[in-house]
């Protein structure tokens, strides 16, 4: 694998406490954002992981919006909303930012990724003198003429011009083991022109990132942990290895 040296955009984030006015309201009484005083970012890459309901998408979602991105997603250039569902945590952040400006950045919510595609075709129909489409940037095909996968991929190959800050969550969501695995080489691509991606994910494949920082949310907060100790990896290679005795044990209730 090629060496080089990916810098930060976003070194750390800081959770300011004395601007919650009540610790027990959503989502500060989530345990991981409960136990929250500061979260350190890699360079290249950092992942958020834990399961259904821990607060991941929240924190994601709370980063990319104090970073100046739509919530729904999209870049900074985005300002549209379907409907106002993020909580107020991006406001008790302090984000810490290195010296060097990023060039580029785009917030990806798989659930939100619809309204994203949405946006860009009403702007583009919009009576304009520039003849450049926001969807030329996107490879000039439509996104919702593509199936999810096909239209997330636009997005990596195309849009993505390195440089950049990408905060994505569970961008797995529509993309196939194969997929997935075209996603971490266009990652890396990416990485190696100074871009640095914070992830929330519930993919084993993903995460694999070489040097990448895992942090799992969970009942005992936020800790960083190893790829192999992940909640994610135990579970894929059991299931892998032994699939008819962990099926049986599930349908049969043993």
């Amino acid at each position: 694998m090629k060496a080089f040296e990916a810098r930060h955009y976003l070194l750390s984030a800081e959770l300011l406490w004395e601007r919650v006015a009540d610790r027990s309201a959503y989502p500060y009484a989530l345990p991981a954002i409960a136990g929250l005083s500061k979260i350190d970012f890699h360079p290249k890459v950092t992942f958020i992981v834990g399961e259904n309901g821990s607060g991941k998408s929240t924190l994601i979602e709370a980063l990319a919006v104090a970073w100046g991105f739509n919530p729904e997603g999209g870049s900074k250039n985005f300002n549209f909303g379907t409907f106002d569902s993020h909580s107020p945590l991006h406001a008790s952040l302090r984000l810490i930012k290195s010296a060097r400006r990023a060039r580029d950045g785009f917030f990806l919510r798989a659930e939100s990724y619809f309204n994203v595609a949405t946006n860009i075709d009403a702007l583009d129909k919009e009576p304009s003198p520039n003849p450049i489409k926001i969807i030329d940037s996107f490879g000039g095909r439509p996104l919702h003429e593509q199936s999810h996968g096909e239209s997330f991929l636009a997005l990596l190959e195309n849009r993505l011009r390195g440089k950049g800050l990408y905060i994505f969550d569970e961008p797995e969501a529509a993309l196939s083991p194969t997929r997935q695995m075209s996603m971490l080489v266009r990652m890396h691509d990416l990485i190696a022109d100074d871009s640095q991606f914070i992830i929330a994910t519930h993919s084993p494949i993903l995460m694999a990132y070489p040097d990448a920082w895992i942090y799992q949310l969970g009942p005992q907060g936020l800790e960083r942990v190893a790829y192999e100790d992940t909640e994610h990896y135990a579970i894929t290679r059991n299931f892998l290895n032994r699939h008819k005795e962990v099926m049986r044990q599930l349908l049969d209730g043993d």
